[in-house]
């Protein structure tokens, strides 16, 4: 779709309008065309369905107020959809203006994301949205991995976990909402669909930056842990009971795709003996992530490169 400076110069604060409904047909859909044969490819549920108009939105205001939203016609497989991968990005000419007033409400866009932890609910958007400009003038895709955030710098980096069952997905931010209150992040159609939120409308989330490829310190991951006590980041020693070989846990998840990302990620950073094992813990299956064994002398320059990567809360278990 081409996209003038003008029109794009209205759309920087797209809004999130409304909770989505299910799928339904729009009015304003674009013309199909007819099917030439009874061979005719399916239609693409990723493709804009509606004709965006720049009468549709007043500035300081929400994005055709009056449509109702929707997922897509046909369902959207996620599972081969790669999350975007973090990484440091000049902030957008468009979409960081600050402050900013949507529905006579300032909002003052953080400096940086660095340290952002938020605790909060999320909602998602659809195809009333697909394929318009976003307030960081990229053009939304209901089929990425993406999101809006009222105050977070465009682009910007997050993990979003969903602490009703555990999932989680990186995303990346290039838009601005929801502006509707109690709400603290819009996900799109797909990383929704990841989360299990496109089935729920709304879920409590918690939202978690990443700058210079590291997540946010703050509380600890949202993840179900086997009992054990924490082990401290040691200094220059590990603790005198830990003689032997080693194991080190570095998460516990109900959701084998979480765990198979951390696995994954840990691979990718060159740490050798990362695996994966099955465990039954009042009732619930469970996947943890450990390594090892790990001799005692190593384990220090170990949780060094955890502690580095952004992951803490490791738990030690003896050989």
């Amino acid at each position: 779709m081409k996209i003038g400076f003008a029109a794009v110069a209205v759309l920087l604060l797209a809004a999130c309008a409304s909770t989505p409904k299910p799928p339904a047909s729009s009015a304003y859909a674009a013309p199909q065309s007819p099917a030439s044969s009874s061979s005719a490819l399916p239609p693409n549920p990723c493709a804009p369905t509606r004709i965006h108009r720049d009468s549709d939105y007043t500035a300081g205001g929400l994005y055709a107020p009056g449509v109702s939203d929707a997922g897509p016609s046909a369902p959207i497989d996620v599972s081969g959809i790669a999350e975007p991968v973090p990484r440091d990005e000049p902030k957008s000419r468009y979409g960081n203006r600050s402050p900013y007033v949507v529905l006579n409400k300032k909002y003052t866009v953080l400096d940086s994301a660095e340290g952002y932890v938020e605790r909060g609910i999320a909602s998602w958007y659809g195809t009333k949205f697909n394929g318009r400009a976003t307030s960081s003038a990229e053009i939304y895709d209901i089929c990425s991995f993406t999101a809006a955030h009222k105050t977070l710098p465009l682009p910007s980096f997050a993990r979003v976990t969903n602490l009703d069952n555990g999932r989680s997905v990186i995303v990346r931010v290039n838009d601005r909402g929801p502006f509707h209150s109690g709400r603290i992040i819009d996900l799109s159609y797909a990383a929704a669909s990841r989360l299990g939120v496109d089935k729920t409308g709304t879920a409590h989330v918690e939202v978690r930056a990443i700058t210079g490829g590291q997540e946010a310190s703050g509380p600890a991951p949202v993840i179900v842990s086997t009992p054990s006590p924490p082990m401290q980041r040691p200094s220059t020693s590990v603790p005198p009971s830990s003689t032997g070989p080693q194991r080190v846990q570095v998460g516990s998840f109900a959701d084998k795709g979480n765990a198979r990302r951390l696995a994954d990620r840990l691979d990718a950073a060159g740490i050798g003996d990362v695996g994966m094992d099955a465990i039954e813990v009042n009732g619930r299956d469970l996947w943890r992530v450990r390594i090892g064994p790990v001799a005692s002398d190593a384990l220090p320059s170990l949780l060094e490169r955890l502690h580095d990567l952004g992951i803490t809360g490791a738990r030690l278990f003896s050989e």
